[in-house]
């Protein structure tokens, strides 16, 4: 497979994501850790608040998105009386294999300015809380969509200005690599060898393993092994058989694949490693 001259950085993702998005118009609730993980976007449109985590609190004015995994205990307090009725909610379900992968960039809490963001992303805020403000036909579809747009928009942002140096939206941000990335999350069960990824990514073996190395922060060999695994357990979570899964995952065959199921993390690296 050969990646077109026209980059498409986050179709191939998206796929692998199957994010579900869901609106809430609602204050938010008391610190808590969910089960359910997802992703919590919380749109402060007036005013300013407070935004608690684990280890510290920072203040934040609006208009700003804040992005906050639901497993991390976190909570957004209002500054002052005008409260938190202005804020906008949404829960995004991410029900694709590649999961696992984007929730890891969010270890910590992701505040965006939306003075300063792409004008897709400003744009779709604007549309939903134009649509909040007062109701109209149609409303329950086209916020449905409109969260949509939303997540789309904030990926793209954030390929566009990664928030850490290092990492799955580093590395897209990166040509070269977000060649070989696009490559690995449309077709990853095909034979991907360092020498194929690099020439994907228009580079010598060494300097790709090395610059992947630089923007993900994980050897390109890791970082396919988490994306096979991710989708296989996704597929056995299905209730697709062993053969199956392997097949769609890009294992060499199903005790391959069953060895690798029942694995820890660490024994995960340590033969990834190897």
């Amino acid at each position: 497979m050969s990646v077109s001259s026209r980059l498409d950085r986050l179709s191939a993702l998206l796929e692998a994501l199957a994010p579900r998005v869901e609106l809430i118009r609602a204050e938010c609730p008391e610190p808590t850790a969910s089960a359910t993980r997802c992703l919590e976007l919380y749109l402060l449109t007036r005013g300013d608040a407070v935004l608690t985590g684990p280890n510290a609190a920072r203040r934040i004015a609006a208009p700003s998105l804040v992005v906050c995994r639901s497993d991390l205990a976190h909570h957004l307090s209002a500054v002052g009386e005008e409260g938190l009725g202005h804020l906008v909610r949404a829960k995004v379900f991410v029900e694709g294999p590649a999961g696992v992968l984007l929730f890891n960039e969010f270890a910590e809490a992701v505040v965006l300015s939306l003075a300063q963001t792409d004008t897709a992303l400003s744009q779709a805020v604007a549309l939903i809380s134009s649509e909040l403000a007062m109701p109209r036909c149609g409303q329950p579809a086209l916020l449905n969509r409109a969260g949509d747009i939303l997540f789309i928009g904030l990926l793209r942002h954030l390929v566009a200005h990664p928030a850490t140096g290092r990492g799955l939206f580093n590395g897209l941000a990166d040509p070269r690599i977000a060649r070989s990335l696009v490559a690995l999350h449309s077709v990853p069960q095909e034979a991907w060898t360092l020498e194929r990824m690099a020439a994907e990514a228009g580079m010598s073996r060494t300097a790709f393993a090395n610059a992947f190395r630089d923007a993900m922060n994980q050897t390109p060999g890791k970082y396919l092994g988490m994306l096979r695994l991710a989708i296989a357990r996704s597929a056995v979570a299905a209730g697709h058989g062993l053969k199956r899964a392997a097949r769609e995952s890009g294992y060499a065959s199903s005790s391959a694949l069953s060895r690798a199921l029942s694995r820890t993390p660490d024994e995960e690296g340590a033969g990834r490693r190897a």
